[in-house]
Parts: structure tokens; sequence; C-alpha cells
């Protein structure tokens, strides 16, 4: 189910707030233009901070939103590692921390 249309699961969505420092890191590291400041979410405010980060990387937010879901989807958060591919084709491995 996705109760706030962001096209994000609510379980992805809760994982992701859970694990908050951790996506603000990795985010940081993806895309190293971005800081805390950009990282700062306001619940009910997505579309806004999904545009200010698509201002801030210059990446589309259905990109954006795409390594949000296949960074931490459930697969990633309970240590398993897979390959994701994203919208641009890009294949790149990903292993859990958790």
């Amino acid at each position: 189910m996705d109760i706030n249309n962001n096209n994000l699961s609510d379980n992805t969505e809760l994982q992701a707030r859970g694990n908050w420092n951790e996506i603000k890191g990795a985010a940081k590291q993806k895309w190293g233009s971005l800081t805390d400041d950009d990282m700062t979410y306001a619940s009910g405010k997505q579309d806004e901070w999904f545009g200010q980060l698509q201002e801030k990387t210059g990446h589309a937010i259905d990109d954006i939103k795409s390594w949000f879901h296949n960074t931490f989807s459930s697969d990633a958060t309970t240590g398993t590692t897979g390959t994701t591919t994203n919208t641009t084709g890009t294949t790149t491995n990903t292993t859990g921390t958790h």
C-alpha cells in the first residue's frame, strides 16, 4: 500500500524513517553536492523535498525515488546481497548493512 502516493511502499518508507542517518549518509555519498540541510525532511512535504533533491542533483525525481527504493528495500536492510538496475540502465551491487 502507498498511503502517501509517493511510489514508495509504506513498509519501505517506515524502514527509511528508522534508518534516516544511514540514508542521509548514503545519499550524500551518492550525490556529493547534498548537505545536511538538503536532507532535512519535513513530514507531508515529500513532493517539495524530492523537487529540491532534483534541483540539487540534476537527476529526475523518478530516478531519485527509485534509488531510495532500491537502496533501502527490504532486501537491502536485511543484509542480503543483490543487484539492482536503475532507470538509466546502470547496474550496481547492493549489500545490506543490517
